[in-house]
């Protein structure tokens, strides 16, 4: 199974709920607080051309944020990037 990295803020509902989502399916993942970290806010935004948190990725690839982890839960295909 692929590692999953939640990049967050601690008072951010997105990243609440993103978390929940992947609680409720029993999933591990890594969370990173950002919210102090000017310098690795910029780099995610350069690196995916997304501005608000969270930041999900599985392995390597970028998800999107919690809309999109939530549309590919829903869609089944979380289990197969998984």
């Amino acid at each position: 199974m692929k590692e999953i990295k939640l990049y967050t803020w601690a008072h951010c509902p997105y990243c609440r709920a993103a978390k929940q989502l992947l609680d409720d399916k029993g999933l591990k993942y890594v969370e990173i607080d950002i919210y102090n970290d000017a310098q690795t806010r910029r780099q995610l935004q350069s690196q995916t051309s997304h501005y608000t948190v969270p930041f999900v990725f599985i392995g390597e690839t970028f998800v999107g944020g919690f809309s999109e982890l939530k549309e590919i839960e829903f869609s089944g295909k979380l289990d197969e990037l998984l």
